[in-house]
């Protein structure tokens, strides 16, 4: 066993790329006990049913539960069927507490422009160089000490990717800045997206499609991290985005997959962000992996699967059988993994971040005892946020099976107390075992009982 190896895979900010061969024998298929396989479907849309007509298809899940793994699955075998995938994690362009439409764009732009210019295509967009050499002028106005480099300007060369970044990053840094650049870029929208379109994604697509490949694909990872926070207009920045503003993130000439806040699912003005942002398309949304059912018996396919994620970081050279006479080199027993699988609840993120924890405070192989104090620990944590209102609604919601809106959705879902799965039957609630396991739980659990018996 490589062990810096294996330790750095397990560390749950590590995320398989699958367009890297190294990173594809460390991944394993859930599609099997998650209901579909999502990423067909989104690759099936582009690949299938509008390989040459733009697309826009929404993603979501739970934050931590895999969809940026299986997003680059789909970048992957995207790029196997001859398309040209710009893949990027927004939390790299936009500050998530404060993020615009035009922000948005401008991100896209960046990432489509650079990606281009190091397959060496280099555009020379002399609208947009014009626009964003004017958005420069107007903020030097504002402030003059505002140093930012007019794009092309001097002996400059023009590189969009360089001239979007130059500006954004002062105005990221300076909030006043940014408050005033939106103020110049929000009335010319429409602008930005006729050159976004017309001097950058058309004129890129026709010189890929003469190289071979079928067409520009944009997938837009963590924006479902985008901050609910309420603006002046009363309207939520999730919504304002999302559906308000929707039909304009749609507008861009080449095939979009963006990830939304799941919260959005659960809100009255879903069937509204289908239509505007998701062009009718229905968003596409990743469950956990499950390890019991939905009436409580183990799941034993789930938990295969949850093991071989483990085992197979330890020894991807073995075959699925081969790595379970292993065990022993990493847990003291197969009880002490089978324990880690079920208490993550099938949450990719936790799963990782429980066994990591025990790899901070102990050499393998991990004992039960190491694996059961960082369960305690993490318990008292999530038990000490849950109040008696948050009690009534996971009982109710168990009961159920049903969130009943977005409310309930923000109490129970974001802050990790219930994980969404689905089955034959569709979808359905389960408590995270972590907290099922809590003495509160139990005597709520106990007391409910006594009333109904």
């Amino acid at each position: 066993m490589d062990f810096q190896k294996f330790f750095h895979l397990c560390n749950p900010a590590c995320t398989l790329d699958l367009s890297n061969p190294e990173d594809r024998q460390y991944y394993i298929d859930f599609s099997s006990v998650r209901g579909k396989d999502i990423i067909r479907k989104l690759a099936r849309t582009i690949t299938d049913l509008s390989p040459n007509q733009p697309t826009c298809q929404l993603f979501s899940g739970h934050i931590g539960c895999g969809k940026s793994t299986e997003l680059l699955r789909l970048k992957a075998n995207l790029e196997k069927q001859g398309f040209y995938v710009v893949y990027f994690e927004s939390t790299q362009d936009l500050d998530m507490m404060d993020v615009d439409v035009t922000d948005i764009l401008l991100a896209i732009a960046r990432q489509v422009s650079e990606s281009l210019e190091h397959q060496q295509i280099y555009l020379q967009p002399r609208g947009f160089k014009e626009l964003l050499g004017r958005a420069v002028e107007f903020l030097q106005a504002i402030d003059l000490t505002a140093e930012i480099p007019i794009p092309g300007g001097g002996n400059l060369e023009f590189s969009l990717p360089t001239s979007i970044a130059n500006i954004t990053a002062k105005a990221k840094d300076a909030p006043n800045l940014r408050s005033r650049l939106r103020q110049y870029l929000e009335p010319r929208t429409n602008n930005i997206l006729q050159v976004i379109n017309e001097e950058l994604l058309d004129p890129a697509t026709k010189i890929l499609r003469e190289n071979g490949r079928k067409g520009i694909v944009v997938i837009v990872d963590n924006l479902d991290r985008v901050n609910a926070r309420e603006m002046p207009s009363k309207r939520l920045q999730t919504e304002y985005i999302f559906i308000d503003r929707g039909e304009q993130l749609r507008q861009l000439n080449c095939h979009l997959v963006y990830t939304v806040p799941l919260v959005l699912l659960f809100s009255n003005d879903a069937e509204q962000m289908k239509n505007r942002l998701g062009g009718g398309i229905p968003p596409k949304i990743l469950p956990m992996a499950p390890v019991q059912r939905r009436h409580g018996q183990i799941h034993q396919a789930g938990l295969a699967l949850m093991r071989q994620m483990l085992l197979v970081r330890a020894f991807p050279e073995l075959e699925a059988k081969e790595r379970l006479n292993y065990i022993d080199q990493v847990f003291d027993a197969p009880e002490t993994l089978d324990r880690l699988c079920y208490i993550s609840g099938g949450h990719m993120r936790h799963f990782l971040s429980f066994f990591y924890s025990c790899l901070q405070e102990t050499d393998l192989p991990v004992s039960r005892d190491t694996l059961e104090g960082v369960i305690q620990e993490h318990r008292d944590t999530l038990v000490s946020r849950v109040d008696d209102f948050e009690w009534d609604l996971i009982f109710q919601v168990i009961e159920q099976q049903s969130l009943k809106g977005e409310k309930e959705y923000q109490t129970l879902l974001s802050s990790m107390f219930l994980f969404e799965y689905r089955d034959e039957s569709g979808r359905w609630f389960g408590i995270n075992p972590v907290l099922a396991e809590a003495s509160k739980f139990k005597q709520r659990q106990a007391a409910k009982l006594r009333k109904t018996a």
